[in-house]
């Protein structure tokens, strides 16, 4: 097949992306596919400028946004035949945040009748918008932490929800611009840091505990892993850096334990 890998972009994830790329596209090829690289930010990739992008790894923090922007005023004088991706058999997206994962492209791309991997536009908006997500949790009996959403003060949150808090931009991820906030002094600071990342900033109820991750493949829930990091929260330096988190594959659970987080019925729903 031939297949147009999308990754990079103008987001706060793009060097998540770029990581994920660099995963991807050696992987396709192995398998004999003839595999296009498009950096959405900068167009089909030659190979000096692919490997030279794609051995980079994850830097320590989200690119800038003095970066971002020049990279997005860079994208917008890019030539259609650039990023023309109409003669593949499949589009492979690799791109985390922003337009590649809140159903823009998917939009478009359904709409020039292109295949693409991944959910359709409506799945990936409604995943990406946390607070509309978790209102489609809570409305299907699945549990998810109590949430209140910017502007709100720091006495309705003690009421309500208590402390700590975990305060983030409701459409990111990668935990771009979390913030633990432990006392109400340090509240409006936490969100001032969200909302450089977005217009909407959620602050949800902390609940400490371990961290356990399943994926999910035609249906079927796959074995529990645990994210073991070395602080309080999966922070984006653990993630994406050497050494930043042990993942442990299967969890050392019991085995009710994990048909429960495999998505078992074991608690009363509500609760």
């Amino acid at each position: 097949m031939k297949i147009a890998v999308l990754f990079g972009g103008i987001s706060d994830e793009r060097d998540v992306s770029i990581a994920s790329a660099a995963q991807i596209i050696p992987a396709l090829r192995s398998l004999g596919h003839e595999v296009l690289a498009v950096d959405t930010a900068t167009g089909r990739l030659a190979a000096a400028a692919e490997h030279n992008l794609l051995t980079a790894g994850v830097a320590p923090e989200p690119p800038s946004s003095q970066a971002i922007d020049a990279l997005r005023a860079r994208a917008v004088r890019l030539s259609p035949g650039m990023i023309d991706v109409r003669e593949v058999d499949l589009v492979f997206l690799a791109l985390h945040g922003g337009a590649g994962e809140d159903g823009r492209l998917q939009a478009m791309l359904d709409l020039a009748g292109l295949r693409y991997t991944g959910s359709n536009h409506i799945a990936s908006a409604a995943a990406m918008d946390k607070d509309l997500a978790k209102r489609l949790f809570r409305s299907v009996g699945v549990p998810t932490a109590d949430w209140k959403m910017a502007p709100v003060t720091a006495a309705e949150l003690g009421a309500e929800l208590g402390w700590p808090v975990i305060v983030k931009p409701n459409k990111q991820g990668s935990t771009v611009g979390l913030t633990v906030v432990r006392e109400p002094a340090s509240l409006q600071d936490a969100i001032e840091v969200g909302r450089r990342f977005d217009d909407e900033v959620m602050i949800e109820r902390f609940i400490p505990g371990r961290e356990f991750t399943v994926g999910i493949l035609e249906g079927r829930a796959l074995p529990v892993g645990e994210i073991i990091a070395p602080g309080e929260v999966f922070d984006y330096q653990s993630k994406y850096q050497a050494g930043g988190a042990r993942e442990v594959f299967p969890a050392e659970i019991s085995a009710e334990e994990a048909e429960c987080v495999q998505g078992k019925p074991c608690w009363p729903i509500g609760s």
